[in-house]
């Protein structure tokens, strides 16, 4: 049986106990509705169109952090990549980051940015931009080096090995820290407008928390969640194609 075939059997199965535990009473379905519920507040969340503006401006703060993270991780990667000493200082630094709680951040980028969206961006982007370092060192580190002798035997130009040798066997390493991003800058995005902002989906989600508005809550929750993993699988299987590509030399 395939892997996904089997992922999904564990993830619908997990929704029918959840189903079957609200219906039944089990949990309180006022403190947590059953699935399909949720799917009918999420569609009535977003046809009303009242939160169309928050959820633009969440997608709008995640996509620039996203963009910063890629370019700026790619060329710090690269930067890391060509001198091995500064990686060598650097690497304790990438391996311990995550443990850094960086919306202690959050006041300083405030000063420096003021009140805006800039220090969700910024916080986004911290969230984001190791995971794309990690992986481009992690791809440029897995080129064969024999791709470089032959490039040598055939007379490649620096700007042509690396367009026709170096990114392409380093990218599906390289999409890798794509997705990543992805999913890293929506959660620094999205929890900091849930505890910092005034306005965004992560905001209008504790709202509704504070004000007991189950219906906009579990809503929210849902488009976010099937949102992002709509993005995620479609980032996956481009990914994995990448990946196939690469192990037939193609």
């Amino acid at each position: 049986m395939p892997v996904w075939l089997i992922r999904l059997i564990v993830v619908f199965a997990a929704f029918g106990l959840l189903e079957i535990a609200c219906r039944s009473g089990w949990i309180d379905a006022y403190t947590m509705p059953p699935p399909s519920l949720m799917l009918v507040y999420a569609w009535q969340v977003l046809a009303s169109g009242r939160m169309t503006e928050d959820i633009l401006l969440t997608l709008q703060n995640v996509g620039a952090a996203f963009v910063f993270a890629v370019v700026i991780g790619f060329l710090v990667g690269v930067l890391l990549h060509r001198w091995p000493r500064l990686r060598r200082a650097v690497d304790p630094l990438l391996a311990s980051y995550y443990a850094v709680p960086v919306f202690i951040f959050y006041p300083l980028f405030i000063v420096i940015f003021g009140l805006n969206n800039w220090p969700l961006i910024a916080i986004g982007f911290l969230f984001a931009v190791v995971a794309m370092v990690i992986n481009t060192l992690n791809g440029f580190d897995r080129v064969p080096r024999v791709f470089f002798k032959t490039a040598r035997v055939q007379g490649f130009s620096r700007p042509a090995e690396v367009w026709f040798i170096t990114l392409p066997a380093a990218a599906p390493y390289l999409f890798t820290g794509v997705k990543l991003c992805v999913a890293y800058a929506f959660i620094g995005v999205v929890a900091g407008e849930f505890i910092l902002a005034g306005a965004g989906l992560g905001y209008e989600i504790a709202f509704a928390y504070n004000n007991f508005d189950n219906r906009t809550m579990y809503g929210l929750m849902v488009f976010l969640l099937v949102f992002v993993t709509v993005v995620n699988m479609a980032l996956h299987v481009w990914e994995r194609k990448l990946h196939a590509r690469r192990s037939r030399g193609g």
